[in-house]
């Protein structure tokens, strides 16, 4: 990763996207080194960053003072704005608690596992195509299309109609980057007619899904509220599909900057799973959430006062050295770690933590099996829209080497 800004620069917090993208480390290492709690201001209002491990961990942890009932992103009264009950990464505890024990039934190593044939099937034939073919975009054709695979899959969802997930994800994103979260209202209302009509549906004919699951659970004898489910279809279509996509291109991109690690998994495939770790802090594909104090609260000499957005930079977090050592911008997929924050941690640590992994095991073995010498050019890869994931839209491949 590259140096950070001179003592006495202007360091200041900038959103990203799309090809802004490409490099917001220096910005990370220079807020962490000189200004770790940063306040910065726009015409929306005053906000501040955390972009230290031990600040954002004991944020991410401390659901009380650090609320995520106000949403997610830089926007204040963005549940106003959008008029939506609260999805469950928008909740606090005790809501949030209920909730994610009834979802997370669904996401059990078992369950997980017992989709792993159906995912390889899915990846063998997307990566044989690209080995048969030489060269394409390993994007378009495998890493933006498994997630979608995967989450349809978990929600009951047709398989005709698992191309929609992919014009709701970037429709949403892209409102989030041009700060009018008002924008998304009508893919709201379609992503809410849809799920409504199928839990209609699942209601008389369950299925072996979390919608069905859901529908038919009676905690404390009681149903679950539609509003409850809809807002957690809503997390698993919008945050479910990128957060994969941005790791394995990620990771793409990493192995072919160190071809040496590359060699490693070719040589001891068995590594693989370790690598993802590495892959997941290096990548960091949500690059950070807001949350909103409930509190003033002091950090590291600083007071952010009550009812302030703040920014979790997990991706900083994920390469500060005062947490992995003065290699932390060093990929090594042989790095023993304790913890790390791609997927957060604590009461919001994500729900399909398992399902992302599996993917992306199956997705590199196969890589790894069938192509071993593949290389991706990262430089004409073109990024994402929208101020929170990092991820690649696009991305060229070559199944024999440099291109």
């Amino acid at each position: 990763m590259s140096k950070s800004q001179p003592q006495g620069s202007s360091i200041v917090f900038e959103p990203r996207s799309g090809e802004t993208w490409r490099d917001p480390f220096p910005m990370y290492k220079a807020l962490r080194d000189h200004d770790p709690v940063h306040m910065f201001e726009n015409d929306r209002g005053e906000f501040w960053a955390l972009s230290r491990f031990k600040d954002v961990f004991a944020a991410a942890v401390d659901a009380k003072t650090f609320s995520s009932a106000q949403g997610l992103t830089i926007a204040y009264g963005e549940m106003e704005q959008l008029d939506l009950e609260s999805p469950i990464v928008m909740m606090d505890p005790p809501d949030h608690t209920a909730l994610r024990k009834l979802a997370i039934k669904n996401f059990t190593p078992k369950q997980v596992m017992a989709i792993e044939p159906m995912i390889r099937e899915f990846v063998v034939e997307r990566v044989e195509r690209l080995r048969e073919m030489g060269e394409g975009d390993v994007v378009a054709e495998l890493f933006k299309p498994l997630p979608s695979l995967v989450v349809g899959h978990f929600l009951g969802v047709p398989e005709a109609d698992r191309a929609l997930f992919d014009g709701w994800t970037d429709s949403t994103v892209a409102a989030n980057a041009g700060g009018d979260i008002t924008s998304a209202g009508p893919v709201l209302a379609e992503m809410i007619a849809f799920f409504s009509d199928l839990m209609e549906r699942v209601r008389k004919n369950p299925g072996d899904d979390a919608i069905s699951a859901l529908v038919h659970a009676r905690p404390g004898g009681k149903e679950v509220s539609p509003a409850w489910i809809l807002g957690f279809a809503f997390t698993m279509v919008t945050g479910g599909n990128d957060t994969t996509t941005g790791l394995l291109s990620g990771a793409a991109e990493l192995m072919t900057k160190n071809p040496d690690q590359q060699k490693l998994l070719v040589e001891e495939p068995e590594r693989i799973p370790g690598a993802i770790e590495e892959f997941l802090r290096m990548t960091s594909p949500a690059q950070g959430l807001a949350r909103t104090t409930t509190r003033d609260i002091t950090i590291e000499g600083k007071t952010i006062p009550k009812d302030r957005k703040v920014m979790l930079l997990y991706a900083s977090a994920n390469l500060d050295e005062r947490e992995f050592g003065p290699d932390a911008g060093d990929c090594d997929i042989t790095r023993k770690m304790r913890r790390h924050l791609a997927l957060s941690y604590g009461p919001h640590h994500c729900i399909g933590a398992a399902t992302v992994r599996l993917q992306s095991r199956i997705a590199l073995e196969e890589l790894i099996a069938r192509c071993p010498d593949f290389t991706v050019d990262f430089a004409k890869g073109e990024f994402a829209g929208g101020n929170y994931v990092r991820r690649y839209i696009s991305m060229p491949f070559s199944a024999r080497g440099a291109l």
